[in-house]
């Protein structure tokens, strides 16, 4: 093999670690919120049953309800932040 061959095949080994690099930040912003949306859904979707069932207890699940929204879209950031991690790094 000649130096142009050694250093093409260089060149192809270090594009695939990039697509590897860029592959985990799209999965893990991606699937942390795919995650979310899940959660913030199934969270909501529980608010409005409990509070046809209750609407005397309205105010206070809805301090409840924010509460568990903002828990869930933190999912969101640490995905991202695993994914950019894992793209700098």
């Amino acid at each position: 093999m000649d130096l142009s061959a050694i250093l093409m095949l260089i060149a192809q080994v270090d594009l695939g670690a990039d697509a590897g690099k860029a592959l985990a930040l799209a999965l893990g912003g991606g699937m942390g919120a795919f995650g979310a949306a899940i959660g913030i859904g199934y969270i909501f979707g529980k608010v409005i049953e409990s509070v046809a069932r209750q609407p005397e207890l309205r105010d206070e699940l809805t301090s409840i309800q924010w509460i568990g929204f903002a828990l869930t879209e933190a999912c969101v950031f640490y995905g991202l932040v695993a994914g950019l991690l894992a793209f700098f790094l």
